[in-house]
């Protein structure tokens, strides 16, 4: 079997294109997840603590000072944006419970399959002796 054979046979299987419609929504919901972040919770967070940007947070490592991370950057300043670290933590976070809300909803929905019929237990050898002698008794009666 030739190799262009067998890989379209991988890539055609179901799995393989739902997997990448996942990855492609998944890239979709992570822009509208970063959005929130950054322009909804972020704000409302940093207000709540005193004005603060945590986009603009930032050690840096340099000698020479800068008055905001855009012109440290420029400056090509060796830098530790713990900021920025902050609102990907914060986006992972929102990512994460949403994924988790999302599967729990799903498995809500999935209609439970219907347990098998169980087998009846087996009869007891004493149950079978008694019927026995009573099938017996009532031939003879």
């Amino acid at each position: 079997m030739s190799i262009i054979k067998e890989f379209k046979e991988f890539a055609m299987k179901g799995n393989v294109i739902d997997l990448a419609v996942g990855v492609i929504i998944g890239g979709a919901f992570g822009k509208i997840v970063d959005s929130l972040v950054k322009d909804i919770v972020m704000p409302i967070v940093g207000r709540l603590i005193g004005g603060v940007d945590f986009g603009q947070l930032y050690i840096n490592l340099g000698s020479e000072a800068f008055d905001t991370l855009a012109a440290a950057e420029k400056a090509g300043a060796p830098l530790i944006k713990y900021g920025s670290f902050i609102n990907t933590s914060i986006n992972f976070l929102i990512i994460a419970f949403a994924i988790f809300i999302a599967i729990k909803a799903i498995n809500k929905l999935k209609r439970a399959e219907p347990a098998a019929p169980a087998e009846p237990a087996p009869e007891p050898e004493d149950i079978k002796l008694l019927r026995e002698i009573r099938d017996s008794l009532k031939q003879r009666g």
